[in-house]
């Protein structure tokens, strides 16, 4: 493969959205359709822009995978390969060999994995007729331990004793962490309960966390925990401050006393 310097004028090339009247406009106008689809024929351009707009529907995804793509084809450019039929696995291999010796392997095997799937879906419309993708495989790479911080018992009590609780904001921020802290919980699920959440279960109050997917985790309630929600609901059933708020538990909070009073014995 010889090298030589890319042609700017045609490595991206803006598609109008009327060219895929099934896709959103709005989404459709702002993806930008590398040269080699364009000159592929409408079908070829119809059918990347249906995979971003359609089939990939998380945000993030869509503009991590445009980013590999765009990537992907410009270096394709750069080596001289004008045509979706000219490109081969041995292309995507030394494509994915180069692009290892600038970024880590989760970032690497997430362009392949772009990459892959793209030609899938232009393989599954008769754009092409093979993947040159399918048979390149990425760096391995294996999580032996999380990077991300955890704190220990003696600072995660620093930290909740730490909050100012004079006020129902205070109690409502002591709530969140606490429920972050013994449910090891994302902070999107935390925000995203509500009072009806927070339940009796036999003898135990429980906690339920509505997670990515639809999924839902349920679990008892540690008694800390316990003490610092029925103080937060308390305080935010008395000021109402919860109204129109990004806090957790979001609804109409009850009197746990009374919630209590109506537990089976």
């Amino acid at each position: 493969m010889s090298e030589s310097q890319p042609n700017p004028d045609r490595q991206l090339t803006v598609v109008p959205a009327t060219r895929a009247p099934r896709i959103s406009r709005a989404i459709a106008a702002m993806i930008v359709v590398p040269a080699i689809i364009a000159d592929a024929g409408d079908d070829a351009t119809k059918r990347f822009l249906e995979f971003f707009a359609v089939i990939i529907r998380n945000r993030n995804t869509r503009t991590a995978y445009l980013h590999a793509a765009g990537r992907f084809f410009a270096w394709c450019e750069h080596h001289q390969l004008g045509a979706l039929d000219e490109i081969e696995p041995l292309h995507v291999a030394a494509y994915i060999e180069a692009l290892g010796k600038d970024f880590e392997k989760p970032t690497v095997k997430q362009h392949l994995a772009a990459i892959r799937m793209l030609f899938d879906w232009l393989v599954t419309g008769q754009v092409v007729a093979t993947n040159p993708a399918h048979s390149v495989r990425g760096p391995k790479h294996v999580v032996k331990t999380g990077k991300t911080t955890v704190l220990d018992a003696e600072q995660a009590r620093k930290l909740l004793d730490s909050i100012d609780t004079a006020t129902v904001v205070g109690l409502r921020d002591r709530a969140l962490i606490s429920v972050m802290t013994f449910a090891f919980a994302r902070i999107g699920a935390v925000v995203a309960m509500r009072v009806e959440d927070y339940y009796p279960k036999g003898k135990r109050w429980w906690i339920r966390l509505h997670e990515k997917g639809g999924k839902r985790h349920e679990m008892p309630a540690h008694h800390t925990l316990e003490a610092y929600l029925d103080s937060y609901i308390e305080a935010a059933g008395h000021t109402r401050c919860w109204q129109g708020s990004p806090l957790p538990l979001r609804g109409r909070p009850h009197r746990h006393a009374d919630r209590k009073a109506d537990e089976p014995g």
